[in-house]
């Protein structure tokens, strides 16, 4: 299976295996059909606000999309090794191009809470940098570069050192400042 499309065939996976169609999905994830069908083609890169919710449409963890092999014990990754990538869209009209490429930090661990991840993110065009929302919470140490992060009304920029911790129910999008490339250690919790 090609990288490109390791979510989508999981969502194909794991929706066929529920005995659901694409409009049963699309309905329960609050998705369209025609979103549903783009991302288990591999015609489309996802935004991580959608895939949070046909997760939870599922009734799985977002880090089950990268799973692979779930340990009980602990899960160590050592510096530069994270094999499981997933890179998502911005929030354009037809993303085809990744602007956040998510390292797992935990892919193998079974049962797991927290979602944690190391991020490269990409400059992308500023029509795409649109809040959008999820339960659950996030936390985010920043590791090189700067980010601006749009929270409800407010507009935060950090820079490395800096971290942040918010309730992801507020409208909310993280991007890079400027046209650097940024890093970022980020935890999230989505019930589910």
């Amino acid at each position: 299976m090609s990288e490109e499309n390791r979510v989508g065939s999981k969502i194909r996976q794991l929706r066929e295996a529920r005995e659901m169609t694409v409009e049963e999905l699309a309905e329960a994830s609050q998705s369209s059909e025609e979103l549903i069908q783009q991302l288990e083609n591999g015609a489309l890169v996802p935004s991580l606000t959608p895939l949070l919710k046909i997760a939870r449409a599922l009734g799985v963890r977002l880090g089950t999309f990268l799973d692979d092999m779930p340990q009980s014990g602990p899960v160590i990754v050592r510096a530069g090794l994270s094999e499981n990538v997933v890179r998502f869209s911005g929030k354009t009209e037809k993303p085809r191009k990744s602007a956040l490429e998510f390292y797992s930090l935990a892919s193998d661990k079974a049962d797991r809470n927290m979602e944690p991840f190391i991020i490269d993110i990409h400059p992308s065009p500023e029509e795409s940098h649109q809040p959008s929302s999820h339960e659950g919470e996030e936390f985010i140490y920043i590791l090189s570069g700067e980010i601006e992060i749009f929270y409800g009304k407010d507009v935060h920029r950090l820079s490395a050192g800096d971290s942040i911790y918010y309730d992801s129910i507020i409208p909310h999008d993280v991007h890079a400042a400027g046209k650097e490339d940024a890093k970022i250690l980020a935890v999230i919790y989505a019930p589910l």
